[in-house]
């Protein structure tokens, strides 16, 4: 079960510190910033095969979590919006398992998402570089468990969450040594 555990959770679970700085803001965005040019390098020699391979027995293929990236901070872009421009906001979630079973998440050019993640991730860092720090405070509620999640957090939460995917990405193409 640990080397299970460790397939699936390459660098660890999230840890939201207690009291986020903005050091911990400043360190999320740069994340954010540079996770489109760190996949494109990353997967941009890959084959077809290569793409069809899932990083763990069981798990998503390749293109799958590149698919998945693009759908995931595409949701994550709206609820930084709903956050700051609601009263908080109760969120939408999504079948992510359900989506990433579709067809386009299956079969379609990488590219597709790549070009997405780079124009999202844009948007996103501009729009986060340029918010107050009472921001940073605006939250929304996530249905499951009716919990309150800030700006902040969800910086933290999707700058792990671009690091997350890609570790799954580079561990399995150090494994296959491509």
């Amino acid at each position: 079960m640990e080397e299970l555990e460790k397939l699936k959770y390459p660098i660890g679970h999230f840890e939201c510190p207690d009291e986020i700085s903005k050091a911990d803001i400043n360190r999320w965005i740069t994340v954010l910033d540079t996770l489109p040019k760190r996949l494109n390098d990353l997967v941009g020699g890959l084959n077809e095969k290569q793409l069809d391979t899932p990083y763990r027995n069981g798990g998503w293929t390749v293109r799958q979590v590149i698919h998945h990236l693009a759908d995931s901070h595409h949701h994550s872009y709206t609820r930084f919006k709903w956050a700051l421009t609601e009263n908080r906001p109760l969120i939408k979630v999504y079948e992510e398992k359900d989506w990433s079973n579709l067809i386009d998440a299956k079969s379609a050019p990488i590219s597709l998402s790549l070009n997405y993640l780079t124009a999202i991730h844009a948007k996103l860092v501009y729009l986060l570089k340029h918010i107050s720090a009472s921001d940073y405070q605006k939250s929304y509620i996530h249905p499951d468990g009716n919990m309150n999640v800030s700006v902040a957090e969800n910086l933290g939460k999707y700058a792990w969450h671009s690091n997350h995917h890609y570790a799954h990405i580079k561990n399995l193409m150090e494994r296959n040594n491509w």
